[in-house]
């Protein structure tokens, strides 16, 4: 059973550990970010089980171009002066003598662990950092494992306490320096050299990056092995390349003779010069991050004075909105060009960047909602200085920053985030000099026609696309294959495209009649048609896409919902009800919405395999959470915010509330469940509109 403590204002997961199968602790991982798009991973007993985990994954262009730098420490603690410091094949090493060698990390090669040291570790916290106490004989140690804010640099502290024999501590870093998406092999030629008061790793290749390594109070040993064959069954899982060889320079080592405060630390940088490494203090570090989560959990509180619901004070003493809010600024990072650093918003963790549709689905609730309003403004400018033929970039290239506008839904949630950051901020100044032009500019250009064949049809419509493009959220498409092709007319780019005209028209109200008549006639000729067209009277709901020939896509998906949650919808009330009534029947599930009913003969049920499998059931069964924030908005619209509706849209979301601190990610909230029970977490181990639709929903039950 997981907990949550306070300690310091700060909400600490804490997990036991002792006499849990391995298992189910491997199932279950901690995040730490840099605010830069850097960060550190791994599971709960310390074992990386995906080519994404790390100690040390940077940033060269943030928040993109990552590295990862350090993959992992083995860590020995010998006593009786004994030595054991040999290589991946060492008997000694690997088994130790009787209560003479501890060997604290825990790797997996061909099948079995070996160390297992996770049978020392008794307890799993995370605060500020990730924290693993042992329990060994003679001793107690923390090791801890920080991340510095919008630098890629990691501080590992062993915390030795009720030192009763003396001994010898032995840490031997694991290098990866690979594109964090690739994996090593021991062909990879690597350096290491002294520089100053530690050691300088980096590729044997011109304007390699330099990993840096300093351990003050520890002696260095050169040492150089390849470690072979460390399994990921993450990446087995999922059909990938699934072994990694791991470079190591030597290892540090020192005497423990009292209770002592070890600090290791490593830094990534293009510019490894002397006076630029590593000169923090961990006391200092500790104090930074302590501070800085101190500001993101006031923001949320201050707004949270405002909800009158009775559910606000049991989800405060549980601490879920401290939780959630701290969850979202992990997905808070900084866009840095050339000329400045903006904020932006990547879409997951790990392997996610900024992407357009995410960013402004989980702007509210990420943003609006926690009160970190200026980001939201640059957030917003960013990405609307970034346009082009009235498109907003759904996604900026890993390297070199090129933005791609492979999407016609970015552009529409970019309408409804400028609309609702103008309700939530009052700032007219920043949305009629910044956003209205860029909105104005998507409206024309999906009026008048724009990339991907997008335009208005006669009825007033959107369409857009053909037969190879994927241009709505549910994209997956595998070796030419898609999967759900929704070309033509999508029911919720229709529900989007009303919605922004009814907010424009409503904007211009008092302001410019013209353009007040304007955009309400556009917006009623669309509404008439909207449910002409999309209107199934058979199934009692909306269908999901009509094709360029006319034809009907029936496909019971949630893509309705929207037409229903936004803060304007085509549908009188009666149907917007029966809508809410078949998703809820048909594709509700604990933690979050079915992307197509159970009954259709396409269902896929797990979401699991090699790509073209795990493509396959992305949108065609597989739950996503993210959902449920529309669908709890569209069930309160038609059933009232009353104070047993409030109760009732309480445990909708309750599942995913605990969900936050009981599996998966510890912490966070994932990207994807399996649409069958027990609905296993799956994708992205941490997802942004994910976290930002439940804290979204907690407001809007509470308030």
């Amino acid at each position: 059973m997981l907990k949550l403590q306070r300690t310091d204002d700060t909400e600490v997961v804490s997990v036991p550990l002792r006499d849990k199968p391995i298992e189910d602790l491997l199932n279950k991982e901690w995040l730490l970010t840099n605010a830069r798009g850097g960060y550190a991973s791994s599971t709960i007993v310390g074992c990386n089980t995906r080519r994404y985990h790390g100690l040390l994954i940077g940033s060269l262009n943030p928040p993109a171009n990552r590295l990862m730098a350090l993959a992992n420490c083995l860590e020995i603690l010998i006593l009786n002066g004994e030595r054991a410091f040999g290589g991946a094949h060492s008997k000694k090493m690997q088994n130790g003598s009787a209560g003479s060698v501890f060997n604290l990390s825990t790797f997996e090669f061909n099948e079995k662990f070996a160390p297992e040291g996770f049978s020392y570790i008794k307890r799993f916290r995370q605060d500020t950092g990730a924290h693993f106490d042992y329990q060994l004989d003679n001793f107690q140690l923390t090791k801890s494992i920080y991340l510095l804010r919008e630098k890629d640099t990691v501080a590992i502290v062993y915390d030795f306490t009720g030192v009763q024999q003396p001994a010898e501590f032995v840490l031997r870093p694991f290098i990866g320096l690979r594109d964090f998406h690739t994996l090593q092999k021991s062909y990879a030629r690597v350096s290491s050299t002294f520089l100053g008061p530690g050691l300088l790793v980096r590729h044997d290749v011109p304007n390699s990056c330099g990993l840096f390594l300093s351990c003050p109070s520890m002696n260095f040993e050169k040492d150089k092995q390849w470690w072979f064959n460390f399994i990921y069954r993450n990446d087995r899982e999922r059909g990938q390349d699934f072994t990694e060889d791991l470079w190591t320079p030597g290892f540090f080592k020192c005497r423990i003779d009292s209770p002592t405060e070890i600090v290791f630390w490593a830094n990534l940088s293009n510019q490894c010069e002397p006076e630029q490494l590593i000169k923090a203090d961990i006391k200092a570090v500790r104090e930074d991050l302590q501070k800085h989560q101190s500001i993101v959990i006031a923001s949320a509180q201050t707004k949270d004075k405002k909800a009158g619901s009775r559910f606000v004070k049991r989800w405060q003493n549980s601490g879920y909105l401290r939780k959630l809010c701290l969850a979202a600024d992990q997905f808070i990072t900084k866009r840095a060009p050339t000329n400045e650093s903006r904020t932006t918003i990547l879409a997951g963790f790990p392997w996610f960047a900024d992407w357009g549709r995410d960013a402004f689905i989980a702007l509210p609730g990420l943003l609006l909602s926690t009160g970190r309003f200026e980001e939201a403004k640059s957030v917003l400018t960013t990405f609307a200085q970034a346009a082009d033929d009235g498109l907003i970039p759904n996604r900026f290239d890993e390297r070199s920053g090129t933005a791609y506008f492979n999407s016609i839904d970015a552009s529409l949630w970019f309408i409804n985030a400028a609309f609702r950051y103008l309700e939530t901020t009052e700032d007219s100044e920043t949305f009629t000099q910044q956003l209205i032009p860029t909105i104005q500019g998507i409206i024309d250009s999906f009026h008048n026609g724009t990339r991907f064949d997008t335009h208005a049809d006669v009825d007033g419509l959107i369409t857009a696309g053909n037969d190879v493009t994927q241009l709505t959220w549910m994209d997956a498409k595998y070796d030419g294959v898609a999967f759900t092709p929704r070309f033509g007319k999508a029911v919720e780019i229709n529900a989007l495209w009303y919605n922004s005209l009814c907010r424009l028209a409503q904007f211009y109200a008092g302001r410019d009649a013209e353009n007040t008549k304007h955009y309400k006639s556009m917006a009623d000729k669309v509404a008439a048609s909207f449910c002409q067209l999309f209107w199934n009277d058979t199934t009692g709901c909306l269908n999901d896409c009509i094709l360029p020939d006319g034809s009907v896509d029936a496909s019971l998906r949630p893509n309705q919902i929207f037409a229903v949650s936004l803060p304007f919808s085509p549908l009188p009330l009666q149907k917007q009800k029966s809508v809410v009534e078949v998703v809820q029947r048909e594709l509700l599930t604990p933690y979050g919405l079915r992307t197509l009913a159970a009954s259709d003969g396409r269902y896929k049920g797990t979401y699991t395999g090699p790509q073209r499998e795990r493509d396959e059931a992305y949108h065609q069964g597989t739950v996503w959470p993210f959902l449920i924030g529309p669908f709890v908005e569209s069930w309160m619209k038609v059933n009232g915010f009353n104070r047993k509706n409030k109760k009732k849209a309480a445990e909708f979301i309750l599942p995913l509330m605990q969900h936050l601190t009981d599996d998966g990610c510890l912490g966070q909230l994932c990207e994807i469940f399996d649409g069958d029970p027990p609905h296993k977490p799956k994708g992205c181990i941490a997802q942004a509109w994910s976290v930002a639709e439940l804290i979204r929903m907690y407001y809007l039950i509470n308030s």
